[in-house]
């Protein structure tokens, strides 16, 4: 096994999380271009240049977000990212996730074993209670992700948010800590 990757926040058995940084907008860029027929027509707010990628750094480190990258062990190699944002405190105590692997590195488990690093983060040192994710309906490699971890449908919003200038329909899934926990201990 691998020592723990520096700057790691969850480790897993072959993937680990990190935060983003300007060192990775290379990478990072390469792979969104690589992936934009991919990506289509879930995602098209990836950064494809340096001044996107900037902005996307910005957003991940406002109070009311985080931006997590899924990275293998063996190279380190980007393979995909998952964002929680819109967190908020207080009553609520809750966040939105969004996530995207990238073309080369689909189909191989990482982001399942990456979701599983990003829920004991959210609901470990990041102290929510609840998360939520809004998921097209054709999207099915997306609802089978979040099934994986008990996530439950709570609700249908029609014309939703407006992706690649048109407004989508999308499905509500979401996972509070109590879920989590019973159904890590299931496993």
């Amino acid at each position: 096994m691998p020592p723990r990757p520096r700057g790691a926040l969850e480790v897993g058995d072959v993937v680990y999380l990190r935060r983003p940084s300007v060192r990775d907008e290379s990478e990072f860029v390469r792979l969104v271009r690589e992936s934009r027929a991919f990506l289509r027509p879930w995602v098209f707010t990836a950064p494809q240049d340096a001044e996107e990628f900037n902005e996307f750094l910005r957003r991940v480190r406002r109070d009311n977000a985080d931006g997590l990258l899924v990275c293998r062990r063996e190279d380190d190699a980007i393979v995909g990212v998952y964002l929680v944002s819109q967190i908020v405190r207080g009553a609520l105590n809750s966040g939105y996730l969004a996530y995207y692997s990238f073309m080369a590195f689909t189909g191989r488990g990482y982001m399942t074993e990456g979701l599983g690093l990003v829920l004991r983060h959210v609901f470990g040192p990041m102290k929510l209670h609840r998360v939520e994710a809004n998921i097209q309906p054709h999207n099915a490699p997306s609802i089978a992700l979040v099934r994986r971890f008990g996530f439950r449908l709570e609700g249908y919003s029609p014309r939703y948010l407006k992706i690649g200038g048109s407004w989508r329909d999308h499905e509500r899934w979401a996972l509070t800590i109590e879920d989590w926990r019973a159904g890590r201990s299931r496993r």
